[in-house]
């Protein structure tokens, strides 16, 4: 929702925050950080938000439009960049559980199949020791 009411305030001229205090400045970065989040979620960057952290960067970095919209571009392509080797990992932790998982159960059955052989083997020596018990008796 802070990225809604962002949206709502934004001064038409970024050029007018660029005046501004460190308590600005921390009001600015996040709503950098907010439009970054937002589009990240929603997949791509609107026009508008882009337009907007064009002048947001230009108005304080002291850059050219053009340069502050290069630098944008890197940024959303480093997000995405980013984006990407998450899911990526995710994949690979979610692969590795699957594969624990399916060991773990192998292991299960493995030693059930054990432990029923050993009962069978066991019950018949009982079996057998019982027999020569009772005829030596």
């Amino acid at each position: 929702t802070s990225y809604f009411v962002d949206a709502l305030f934004r001064p038409a001229d970024a050029a007018r925050l660029a005046a501004a205090s460190p308590e600005s400045d921390a009001a600015a970065t996040a709503q950098a950080s907010r439009i970054l989040i937002a589009s990240a979620a929603a997949g791509e960057v609107s026009a508008d938000d882009k337009t907007y952290l064009s002048q947001l960067v230009a108005a304080r970095a002291g850059l050219s439009e053009p340069d502050a919209r290069a630098r944008v571009d890197a940024v959303l392509a480093r997000v995405e960049e980013a984006k990407v080797q998450a899911q990526q990992a995710a994949d690979t932790a979610r692969k590795a559980g699957a594969t624990f998982a399916l060991l773990g159960a192998l292991s299960l059955v493995v030693g059930a199949f054990i432990a029923s052989a050993a009962a069978a083997l066991g019950g018949r020596q009982r079996d057998d020791e019982e027999a020569v018990f009772l005829t030596n008796r």
